[in-house]
């Protein structure tokens, strides 16, 4: 028997304040759109059960969010991002950080409070810490990342 893994489906409240957040905050593209699910050209759905549907009558609680997963999107200037998410007004669960690893990120909510990180890219964050001063050494210690990506990402 062979599965392959097909899509992330988040099930929403509202599929078109969904629809907006998602294409117009995270620029999602849509692949699919069959009104009450979308599916995007990254593998993420949203879907908007029906009152009926027997996910909503014994799985689906429109009132809890999931506090155990994190969706996760790269961005090559962070800093562009964090000042778009400030100018609209976006519930925010922290502002910019530097992770333990050097990795700059911030995480939203969206509106069904699913838990949105959006960090730097690996090139982009290894980048700008040797463009701070950090030798290729200090950067693989601080980071994790193996000694000849970094030469090759600070090329």
């Amino acid at each position: 028997m062979k599965l392959n893994f097909h899509s992330t489906v988040l099930f929403v409240k509202d599929i078109e304040v969904s629809k907006q957040f998602y294409c117009n905050i995270l620029s999602q593209e849509i692949d699919s759109d069959f009104g009450n699910n979308i599916s995007f050209k990254t593998g993420l759905s949203l879907w908007q059960i029906s009152e009926g549907h027997i996910l909503n009558a014994d799985y689906y609680n429109k009132s809890i969010s999931n506090k155990s997963l994190e969706i996760y999107f790269e961005t090559e200037d962070i800093d562009k991002v964090v000042e778009f998410i400030n100018s609209k007004n976006i519930k925010k669960h922290h502002e910019l950080i530097e992770e333990s690893w050097g990795q700059k990120t911030i995480r939203i909510y969206d509106p069904d409070n699913n838990l949105i990180e959006i960090g730097e890219k690996l090139e982009s964050f290894i980048k700008r810490m040797y463009q701070e001063g950090l030798s290729i050494e200090q950067i693989n210690r601080k980071s994790g990342v193996q000694i000849n990506l970094i030469s090759e990402y600070i090329k």
